[in-house]
Order: structure tokens, then sequence, then C-alpha cells
């Protein structure tokens, strides 16, 4: 499966940006789905986690009751709302399909990656 981010840009801190993730070649509706971000310098860290149906969702505790992770399994698509954006959120974000076990922060199941979509937050 192809994934392709997109939705990223430069927002000023308190802002607010919808990442995208458009899936091709074939159906990510049987797939739990997942966004990371990488900062210059650092590990690429889980941000948000969504299963196959989109009942469960996870959030990594720095973006909790900021970022809203959903899919629509119709359009293939999951979204990433990023609402009260701070300098920290800045980096690369990645969305990612998962292998389909239910740890769902664990980068190391997740098998397909999008190309990243870079957000910039100024203070």
């Amino acid at each position: 499966v192809q994934l392709q981010a997109s939705g990223g840009g430069l927002v000023q801190a308190g802002g607010s940006l919808r990442l995208s993730c458009a899936a091709s070649g074939r159906t990510v509706s049987n797939h739990h789905m997942g966004w990371f971000r990488q900062a210059p310098g650092k590990d690429r860290d889980f941000v948000a986690a969504i299963n196959w149906s989109g009942r469960i969702t996870e959030l990594a505790d720095s973006v909790q009751g900021r970022f809203t992770i959903s899919r629509d399994n119709a359009k293939n698509t999951v979204y990433l709302q990023m609402n009260g954006l701070k300098p920290e959120d800045t980096a690369v974000y990645y969305c990612a399909a998962s292998a389909g076990t239910s740890r769902y922060s664990d980068i190391n199941t997740y098998i397909s990656w999008g190309q990243g979509t870079l957000v910039t937050v100024s203070s």
C-alpha cells in the first residue's frame, strides 16, 4: 500500500492544521493506522493511532486534548486534526499502516510508511 501524507505547513502558535493520509494500491480499512513525527536530530516518535474500525484511538501524552485522529474507510484516508499547536510540535509528520497488533504506539509494528509532511509552528 502507498501512503501519501499532506496538509502540513507553517502556522503560528495556537493555530490549527489538519493532516491527511491517503492510501492507494489497496484498502487500509483492515489496518490500524498511526501518525508519528520526527523533529530535526531526534527520533521518530508516536503521536496518534486509530484502530481499523475507528472505535479505538490512542494519543501521545504530549498531544492529548489538542490532537484528534480519525479515519474515513470509504475514502481510504486517515486524518490528524491538530489544534492549539505549539513550537515543540514542529516536525515532519508521517502516517503509517500497522501490521495488525494492538501495540499502537510501537513503531516497530508499522509496515508501510508515507513520505512525511512538514509542520512548522512559529512562536
